[in-house]
């Protein structure tokens, strides 16, 4: 039974990362329409905002009987702007410099962080197996990101730095929400999280926003609306309730298969190219996977 619950929560958590994976080729595509970074974050958080509202209000009273202090309320005030805010915005501007399935692969340096973090603030020990998935994947992302160096020049380090920006930041929201979701409850937290990195976004437009929104192509709002509920809505509800199944030190191994399936439709839809080199990193990440899942059943 035990087993068929973690598979289930690999599941969901495989589901949510894919999904999550295809926002980098969506907004990749939208910046063929000359839109930036900000605009983006902007229409995509404007789409999910009343998902979220409507959310929050019908699981108000969920996990009443656990008494929550005012600090814990800060706390998700904190994860919401470092998780969903700060992680997504320096990804959004990572991705203007880089292509997305690059941008997959240097942004799965997060698990370690992940795992870091539990270790250095829960104590929770890094197992033998976590270890030897952890190097095989981290090998896979090393040799794809030097490949692209090679192919693309130094804008890869500008881009890559802010990716990296983005899953150190995204790596604490995870470390805190597998505390955090307990007393919330999976779909309460993840709607009050979101609500507060839409809340920061909107301010954040008003204050250096200089799109006209009116006047944007018709496929860059549809973009924003797809990205918005199909690579945000969905996926954050997903990722929320795997963590709390499998934990997000495994969870971080499991999120490994973000970059495969990035790979894949940013050949699809964007024709970028996979290299060989990219192509052997991408296995390695495979089979720390894999390895992770089959030693913990």
């Amino acid at each position: 039974m035990m087993a068929k619950k973690f598979w289930f929560g690999i599941f969901l958590g495989v589901l949510g990362i894919v999904l999550f994976s295809s926002k980098a080729v969506m907004v990749k595509l939208a910046y063929n329409y000359k839109v930036d970074a900000i605009t983006m974050l902007f229409l995509r958080m404007l789409f999910s905002f009343p998902f979220y509202v409507v959310i929050a209000y019908l699981y108000r009273n969920k996990n009443k009987e656990i008494n929550i202090t005012k600090k814990e309320y800060y706390w998700v005030v904190f994860f919401g702007l470092v998780g969903y805010y700060l992680a997504s915005f320096f990804d959004f501007v990572g991705l203007t410099f880089i292509k997305a399935s690059l941008e997959r692969i240097i942004l799965f340096v997060y698990p370690t962080i992940v795992i870091l973090f539990n270790r250095l603030f829960f104590n929770k020990p890094i197992t033998k197996t976590q270890a030897i998935a952890i190097f095989l994947s981290y090998l896979g992302i090393v040799i794809a990101f030097s490949d692209e160096i090679d192919i693309s020049g130094n804008e890869v380090y500008i881009g890559g730095f802010f990716i990296l920006l983005s899953a150190l930041t995204y790596a604490s929201y995870l470390v805190g929400s597998g505390w955090l979701i307990p007393k919330f409850g999976v779909v309460k937290f993840t709607a009050y999280a979101m609500l507060v990195s839409c809340v920061s976004v909107f301010l954040h437009y008003s204050i250096v926003g200089e799109t006209n929104l009116l006047h944007l192509p018709w496929q860059v709002y549809g973009l924003g609306f797809l990205i918005a509920v199909f690579a945000t809505v969905i996926p954050s509800f997903l990722v929320s309730a795997s963590i709390k199944i499998i934990n997000s030190s495994n969870f971080a191994i499991v999120a490994g298969i973000g970059p495969i399936s990035t790979i894949i439709l940013a050949a699809i839809f964007l024709n970028e190219e996979l290299t060989l080199l990219q192509f052997l990193g991408a296995l390695l990440v495979i089979v720390g996977i894999v390895i992770a899942s089959i030693k913990k059943t």
